[in-house]
């Protein structure tokens, strides 16, 4: 994908549509050769292209993308780091012009459709057809509109924030400027007013308040930040959907789902395959977990088969629940688990946690993080200005110019987040020699799934190597721990990670409708996830604008491949690092021969199927959920049997 902005990866491209080369084949040159009466037909007239002429056009491609994406993520850069009404309007002004260059030249490629070209260049028209995720109309008006939308929304949502009583408003809309929360703070004359909350204060409420109160007021505190954020969303899929239909798909969903080497109609059936395989192992983690919540919070809050209510299982979207594990732990008396407390009690700041990963990274033969990309990356939230927290990774400019920004905080979340950020990094240092339209994962699943996969091999006795740990599990119950403790995090995520593109599919396919947005919504949550807002919503409310992928409009599916793709990965780097045993122990720390299986790989970026790229790490060419199923095998039994007699479903 050539905007690709993501959970990892943050990339873009702008520059002045003046300065575009002529593209054969474009609007001007069609308009010219309108027949007249008695003249020949304008197709022919036309001389048929060239595989000359066809990598020309190529050319001319690359070298413009290269000089559009500089400026585009040196704008976002400075945007999300310093979020004003200036950086907002330079950023959106960068990202209209690549807008305009894509339209126009996807529009362009059409002319080489059916000519027999080497594979190469075959490979790079065929992602340039699918090579946005929001393509713009032709008129300038809705253009400039739009990529001001995609700008605004996200920046929304980077600044949002929820104020107690006494503090300001009861709910800060998104995009409230700060000052206006300090104001009301200073108004309570005599009196210590809370302050202002920010996603990152709410979300540590989520993690380690067991409250049932305190949860729900952070819970429905950073919801109240969306509702804005709605009628921008609603314009967003119009004019998107317009872009869409100009290049030929009938909507944003269609064009989507059409970057995957397949049909977009065969895609969705892959991944209503995949869900199928791992939905049962999901269902005897729902069963277990709700059991222990209702112990917690009692039967007439949480019934025999009721779904769990979204504010209770650790984390602001219900996505991962690992943070409540404290809660259900299987077996006490293990060999403890708390990486977070270990933080903390060796003081290891934002880059020392960062250190930890790279570490891990080299460790497999790949070379150490460039200076710059220490001196250039955002690793703590500033106290002076409004950023966009939610982890991402960079390559500015696509010339190994290597950044990550993120908020980093003393957790294991983090400390895993940061592996899965630094995958990104890594697979950005393996490509960017390659033509532009090349540069990206051989599907966008493949580049959130490389960090993850690393993740995998952190294991006790690889934190245990770090200190994070004191002693390993030694019998089955420590290794059951272990396994509840990742599935908490892995597969709880999935239909999670499905569901978000199914409700936008159905947006942007006109199912459901802008009246219907929020009911749709939790429909899906309730469907996929067996989970319910905890206090009654209606239309006035936004909750899919409160996850941060529907305001910047990334595509989420990639996740739930990711979380697939992962366990296939490491399935096949173990093998080559010569591990026996069970897959869940281990680790591929420290194996150049992993290593050597892995760099294979990330070096093709885009150049090849995600079937072929697949094939060159895996030897397989299909997407195979039994490699996670094979994971969890033992934690599999082990829920069955504590699930006897449980009323499992919703």
């Amino acid at each position: 994908m050539l905007v690709a902005l993501g959970l990892g990866t943050a990339c873009g491209g702008a520059g002045s549509p003046a300065a575009a080369p002529t593209i054969p084949g474009g609007e001007a040159s069609g308009a010219a050769a309108a027949s007249t009466a008695g003249a020949p037909a304008a197709s022919q007239r036309a001389a048929a292209p060239t595989p000359a002429e066809a990598q020309a056009f190529l050319a001319d491609v690359d070298r413009e993308l290269r000089r559009l994406r500089l400026q585009s993520a040196r704008a976002a850069w400075v945007n999300q780091n310093f979020i004003t009404e200036d950086t907002d309007a330079l950023a959106a002004a960068a990202d209209e012009a690549t807008m305009e260059f894509l339209n126009r030249t996807m529009k362009a490629a059409r002319r080489f459709d059916g000519l027999a070209l080497p594979g190469e260049l075959a490979r790079q028209l065929t992602l340039l057809k699918v090579g946005t995720t929001l393509p713009a109309p032709s008129d300038p008006a809705e253009r400039a509109e739009l990529a001001a939308l995609a700008i605004e929304m996200t920046s929304m949502y980077g600044k949002g924030k929820y104020c107690p009583k006494g503090a300001a408003d009861r709910a800060a809309p998104a995009g409230a400027a700060p000052a206006r929360a300090a104001a009301g703070q200073k108004a309570q004359a005599g009196a210590a007013a809370p302050e202002c909350l920010t996603l990152n204060d709410l979300s540590r409420i989520l993690r380690t308040s067991r409250k049932w109160d305190e949860l729900l007021e952070a819970w429905t505190g950073w919801h109240a930040i969306a509702p804005p954020i709605r009628p921008k969303f609603e314009r967003y899929v119009a004019l998107g959907n317009k872009g869409a239909a100009e290049i030929g798909f009938p909507d944003l969903g269609a064009l989507w789902r059409a970057g995957y080497d397949m049909p977009p109609d065969a895609f969705e059936a892959e991944t209503d395959r995949l869900w199928g395989k791992l939905k049962p192992l999901y269902d005897e983690l729902h069963c277990y977990v709700r059991a222990r919540l209702r112990a917690i919070h009692g039967k007439d809050r949480i019934g025999d088969k009721a779904p769990i209510p979204a504010h209770l299982l650790g984390n602001m979207w219900a996505q991962q629940w690992s943070n409540v594990y404290p809660l259900m732990e299987p077996y006490k008396g293990q060999p403890s688990l708390d990486v977070t407390g270990k933080l903390k009690a060796k003081k290891l700041d934002e880059k020392q946690m960062v250190a930890l990963g790279e570490r891990f990274f080299t460790s497999l033969g790949l070379d150490p993080l460039p200076g710059t990309f220490w001196e250039r990356s955002l690793f703590k939230k500033p106290a002076d200005r409004e950023v966009v927290c939610h982890a991402s990774a960079w390559d500015v400019g696509d010339r190994n110019d290597l950044r990550i920004k993120m908020c980093i905080e003393p957790t294991e979340e983090d400390l895993i987040t940061i592996h899965h950020e630094l995958g990104h990094i890594y697979y950005y240092s393996q490509y960017y020699k390659l033509p532009i339209l090349f540069q990206s994962g051989a599907n966008d699943g493949f580049h959130e799934g490389i960090g993850d996969t690393l993740a995998l091999s952190v294991t006790p006795s690889y934190l245990k190597t770090l200190g994070l740990v004191d002693r390993l599990p030694a019998d089955e119950k420590g290794q059951i721990n272990v396994l509840f403790k990742q599935a908490l995090d892995k597969v709880a995520f999935l239909p999670f990670g499905k569901l978000i593109d199914q409700w936008r599919w159905d947006v942007f396919a006109g199912k459901t409708r802008p009246e219907d947005y929020n009911k749709a919504w939790w429909a899906l949550r309730l469907k996929y996830q067996g989970v319910a807002p905890p206090v009654p919503r209606t239309e006035a409310d936004f909750d899919p604008g409160a996850k941060f992928h529907v305001p910047a409009g990334v595509p989420y599916t990639r996740y739930f491949l990711a979380h697939i793709y992962q366990f296939q990965f490491h399935r096949a780097l173990c093998k080559a690092a010569g591990h026996t045993g069970p897959l869940h122990t281990c680790s591929i720390y420290g194996s150049e021969a992993a290593g050597e299986k892995l760099r294979a790989m990330l070096s093709l970026g885009a150049s090849r199927t995600w079937q072929e790229a697949l094939q060159v790490m895996t030897g397989e060419t299909e997407a195979d959920p039994g490699a996670m199923l094979e994971y969890f095998e033992p934690l599999r039994k082990w829920l069955k049997d504590q699930n006897k007699g449980e009323v499992c479903g919703w």
